[in-house]
């Protein structure tokens, strides 16, 4: 798979997914697949290319709407492990906004026990990943793709 051609795809597809939520009154889930059906002809994603940038950009949306605080900064810095301003404002505004909307339809489908896990090969936002092995800690100032961990070779890690 091209990394870039991916992490430009996964970046494209939450600014999409952002604009659509604010100019409808469409779900988070119909907002998603709009924005899905864009990007993977926009970018000519193979369904797999696509499957596989979708599901990474409803990881990251679900694990901010169940575990960042409305609004606060702070929490948002810690969970990114970087200052904001690290970040592009607009991808950021896109991902706050997209992530502050699935919270409320999170809490009426009651998700919040969701443990998210990321894989090597994964795309995701900018942050902090924690080896599930060996604890070893790999950060992000950009969208990426996880490598494996450099210290034991494992592919699973959770976001700290």
């Amino acid at each position: 798979m091209n990394t870039h051609k991916l992490i430009t795809a996964y970046s494209d597809f939450m600014h999409h997914l952002h604009e659509t939520m604010e100019d409808t009154l469409n779900s988070f889930t119909d907002a998603f697949e709009t924005s899905k059906e864009k990007i993977g002809a926009d970018h000519q994603l193979s369904d797999q290319e696509l499957e596989h940038v979708s599901s990474q950009v409803h990881r990251d949306v679900h694990h901010a709407a169940q575990n960042l605080p409305a609004h606060d900064n702070d929490s948002l810095t810690e969970w990114l492990k970087f200052d904001i301003e690290l970040i592009e404002n607009l991808t950021w505004d896109a991902f706050l906004s997209v992530a502050d909307k699935t919270r409320v339809e999170l809490a009426e489908i009651e998700q919040h026990a969701i443990t998210h896990k990321y894989n090597s090969g994964d795309i995701t936002i900018a942050g902090t990943f924690e080896c599930e092995d060996c604890k070893k800690h790999i950060a992000f100032k950009t969208t990426s793709r996880i490598p494996e961990c450099p210290t034991c070779h494992n592919h699973s890690f959770v976001r700290v």
